[in-house]
């Protein structure tokens, strides 16, 4: 199948490549993200192979249709950047990874949350200039403070066990709990009051869309760390500013953020970047940025890589084990 995959950086396509000397499908790289202008470029492919800031809104998608593509197949767990209901009006089918290493974004949160908390960064920075003060490096142990895990998936629930492991009390809030899961499970509000620690771990639908706001953040712990490793409109991110600038929140880690489209997976550091929200959120010291970077572990890429492979292999033969449907949007 000839397939054009788009938003691709060099190590999409030495893992993609490898993954697919079983398949033997047809791969073309195109550098853009997909949006409607660049979805010419899938002319005479059968297929898309789209990530995470690619545009696969209906106009894109009657695009797509219309070059005869019939399958959207993504190399990433959320698909809320797919309209759906349009794609399965265009009989567009719509293939993800739903698990490839749970292990890579918890650990990476884990990594935010201790860099965060013993100003790692910063320590590093004046080491490297000779300076080895300790003022305004004062950290906290993390041995019986409360974590707070929103969304209870494979990623919440490895990142709630690495918690535990380091002796915090792990609170868990999920609109769906699990079963058999040796976690507490509280409200929502009743998580934000007692939690020192806020960790997002929930798919962005229309329901979780900015969860954490204005109102949110006013029921947080006075200090409180939050941590987004998930998707970036689950925050608003001006009420995150605001709270910041307030003293509400204590600390902020994101690997994520809501208008990261523009930015993320470039190298703009000779650019100036426009988006001053973004800008605001650099200027404060108790605030760790990473740009989408949590699921990028060797396991994690050729996971990704093997199976998108195989789900176009699946499409291929007629049998779609990962497929999207609109009602999964809810």
């Amino acid at each position: 199948m000839k397939v054009a995959v788009f938003s691709t950086k060099s190590y999409d396509r030495t893992f993609l490549e490898a993954a697919n000397t079983q398949s033997k499908h047809e791969l073309v790289f195109f550098e853009p993200r997909l949006t409607c202008e660049t979805s010419v470029l899938a002319t005479g492919s059968q297929a898309v192979c789209a990530f995470v800031n690619d545009e696969l809104n209906a106009q894109t998608l009657t695009k797509l249709a219309n070059l005869g593509i019939k399958l959207i197949a993504l190399r990433s767990a959320g698909f809320n950047n797919v309209d759906l209901i349009k794609a399965e009006e265009l009989e567009l089918t719509v293939v993800r990874v739903p698990a490839y290493s749970p292990y890579a974004v918890a650990e990476h949160t884990i990594g935010l949350i201790l860099a965060l908390n013993r100003r790692i960064p910063r320590a590093y920075n004046r080491v490297r200039e000779g300076n080895f003060s300790l003022e305004g490096l004062l950290g906290f142990d993390l041995n019986g403070k409360t974590a707070g895990i929103v969304g209870t998936g494979r990623i919440g629930t490895i990142t709630a066990q690495i918690l535990q492991g380091f002796g915090c009390n792990v609170l868990a809030y999920d609109n769906t709990p699990p079963d058999n899961q040796n976690l507490e499970y509280v409200s929502f509000p009743q998580l934000l009051a007692a939690a020192d620690i806020v960790s997002l771990h929930c798919p962005l639908t229309p329901e979780t869309h900015h969860l954490i706001n204005a109102q949110t953040v006013a029921q947080m712990k006075t200090g409180a760390m939050l941590i987004n490793t998930s998707r970036g409109a689950l925050i608003d991110t001006k009420a995150v500013v605001t709270g910041l600038k307030s003293g509400k929140i204590g600390y902020l880690g994101l690997d994520v953020y809501e208008k990261e489209g523009n930015l993320f997976f470039e190298d703009l550091s000779s650019a100036v970047i426009q988006d001053d929200l973004f800008e605001r959120l650099l200027t404060f010291p108790n605030v760790l940025i990473t740009g989408h970077q949590s699921f990028f572990t060797i396991e994690a890429v050729k996971s990704i890589a093997e199976t998108t492979l195989s789900n176009i292999s699946d499409f291929e033969q007629g049998n779609c084990s990962n497929q999207v449907k609109p009602s999964q949007h809810h």
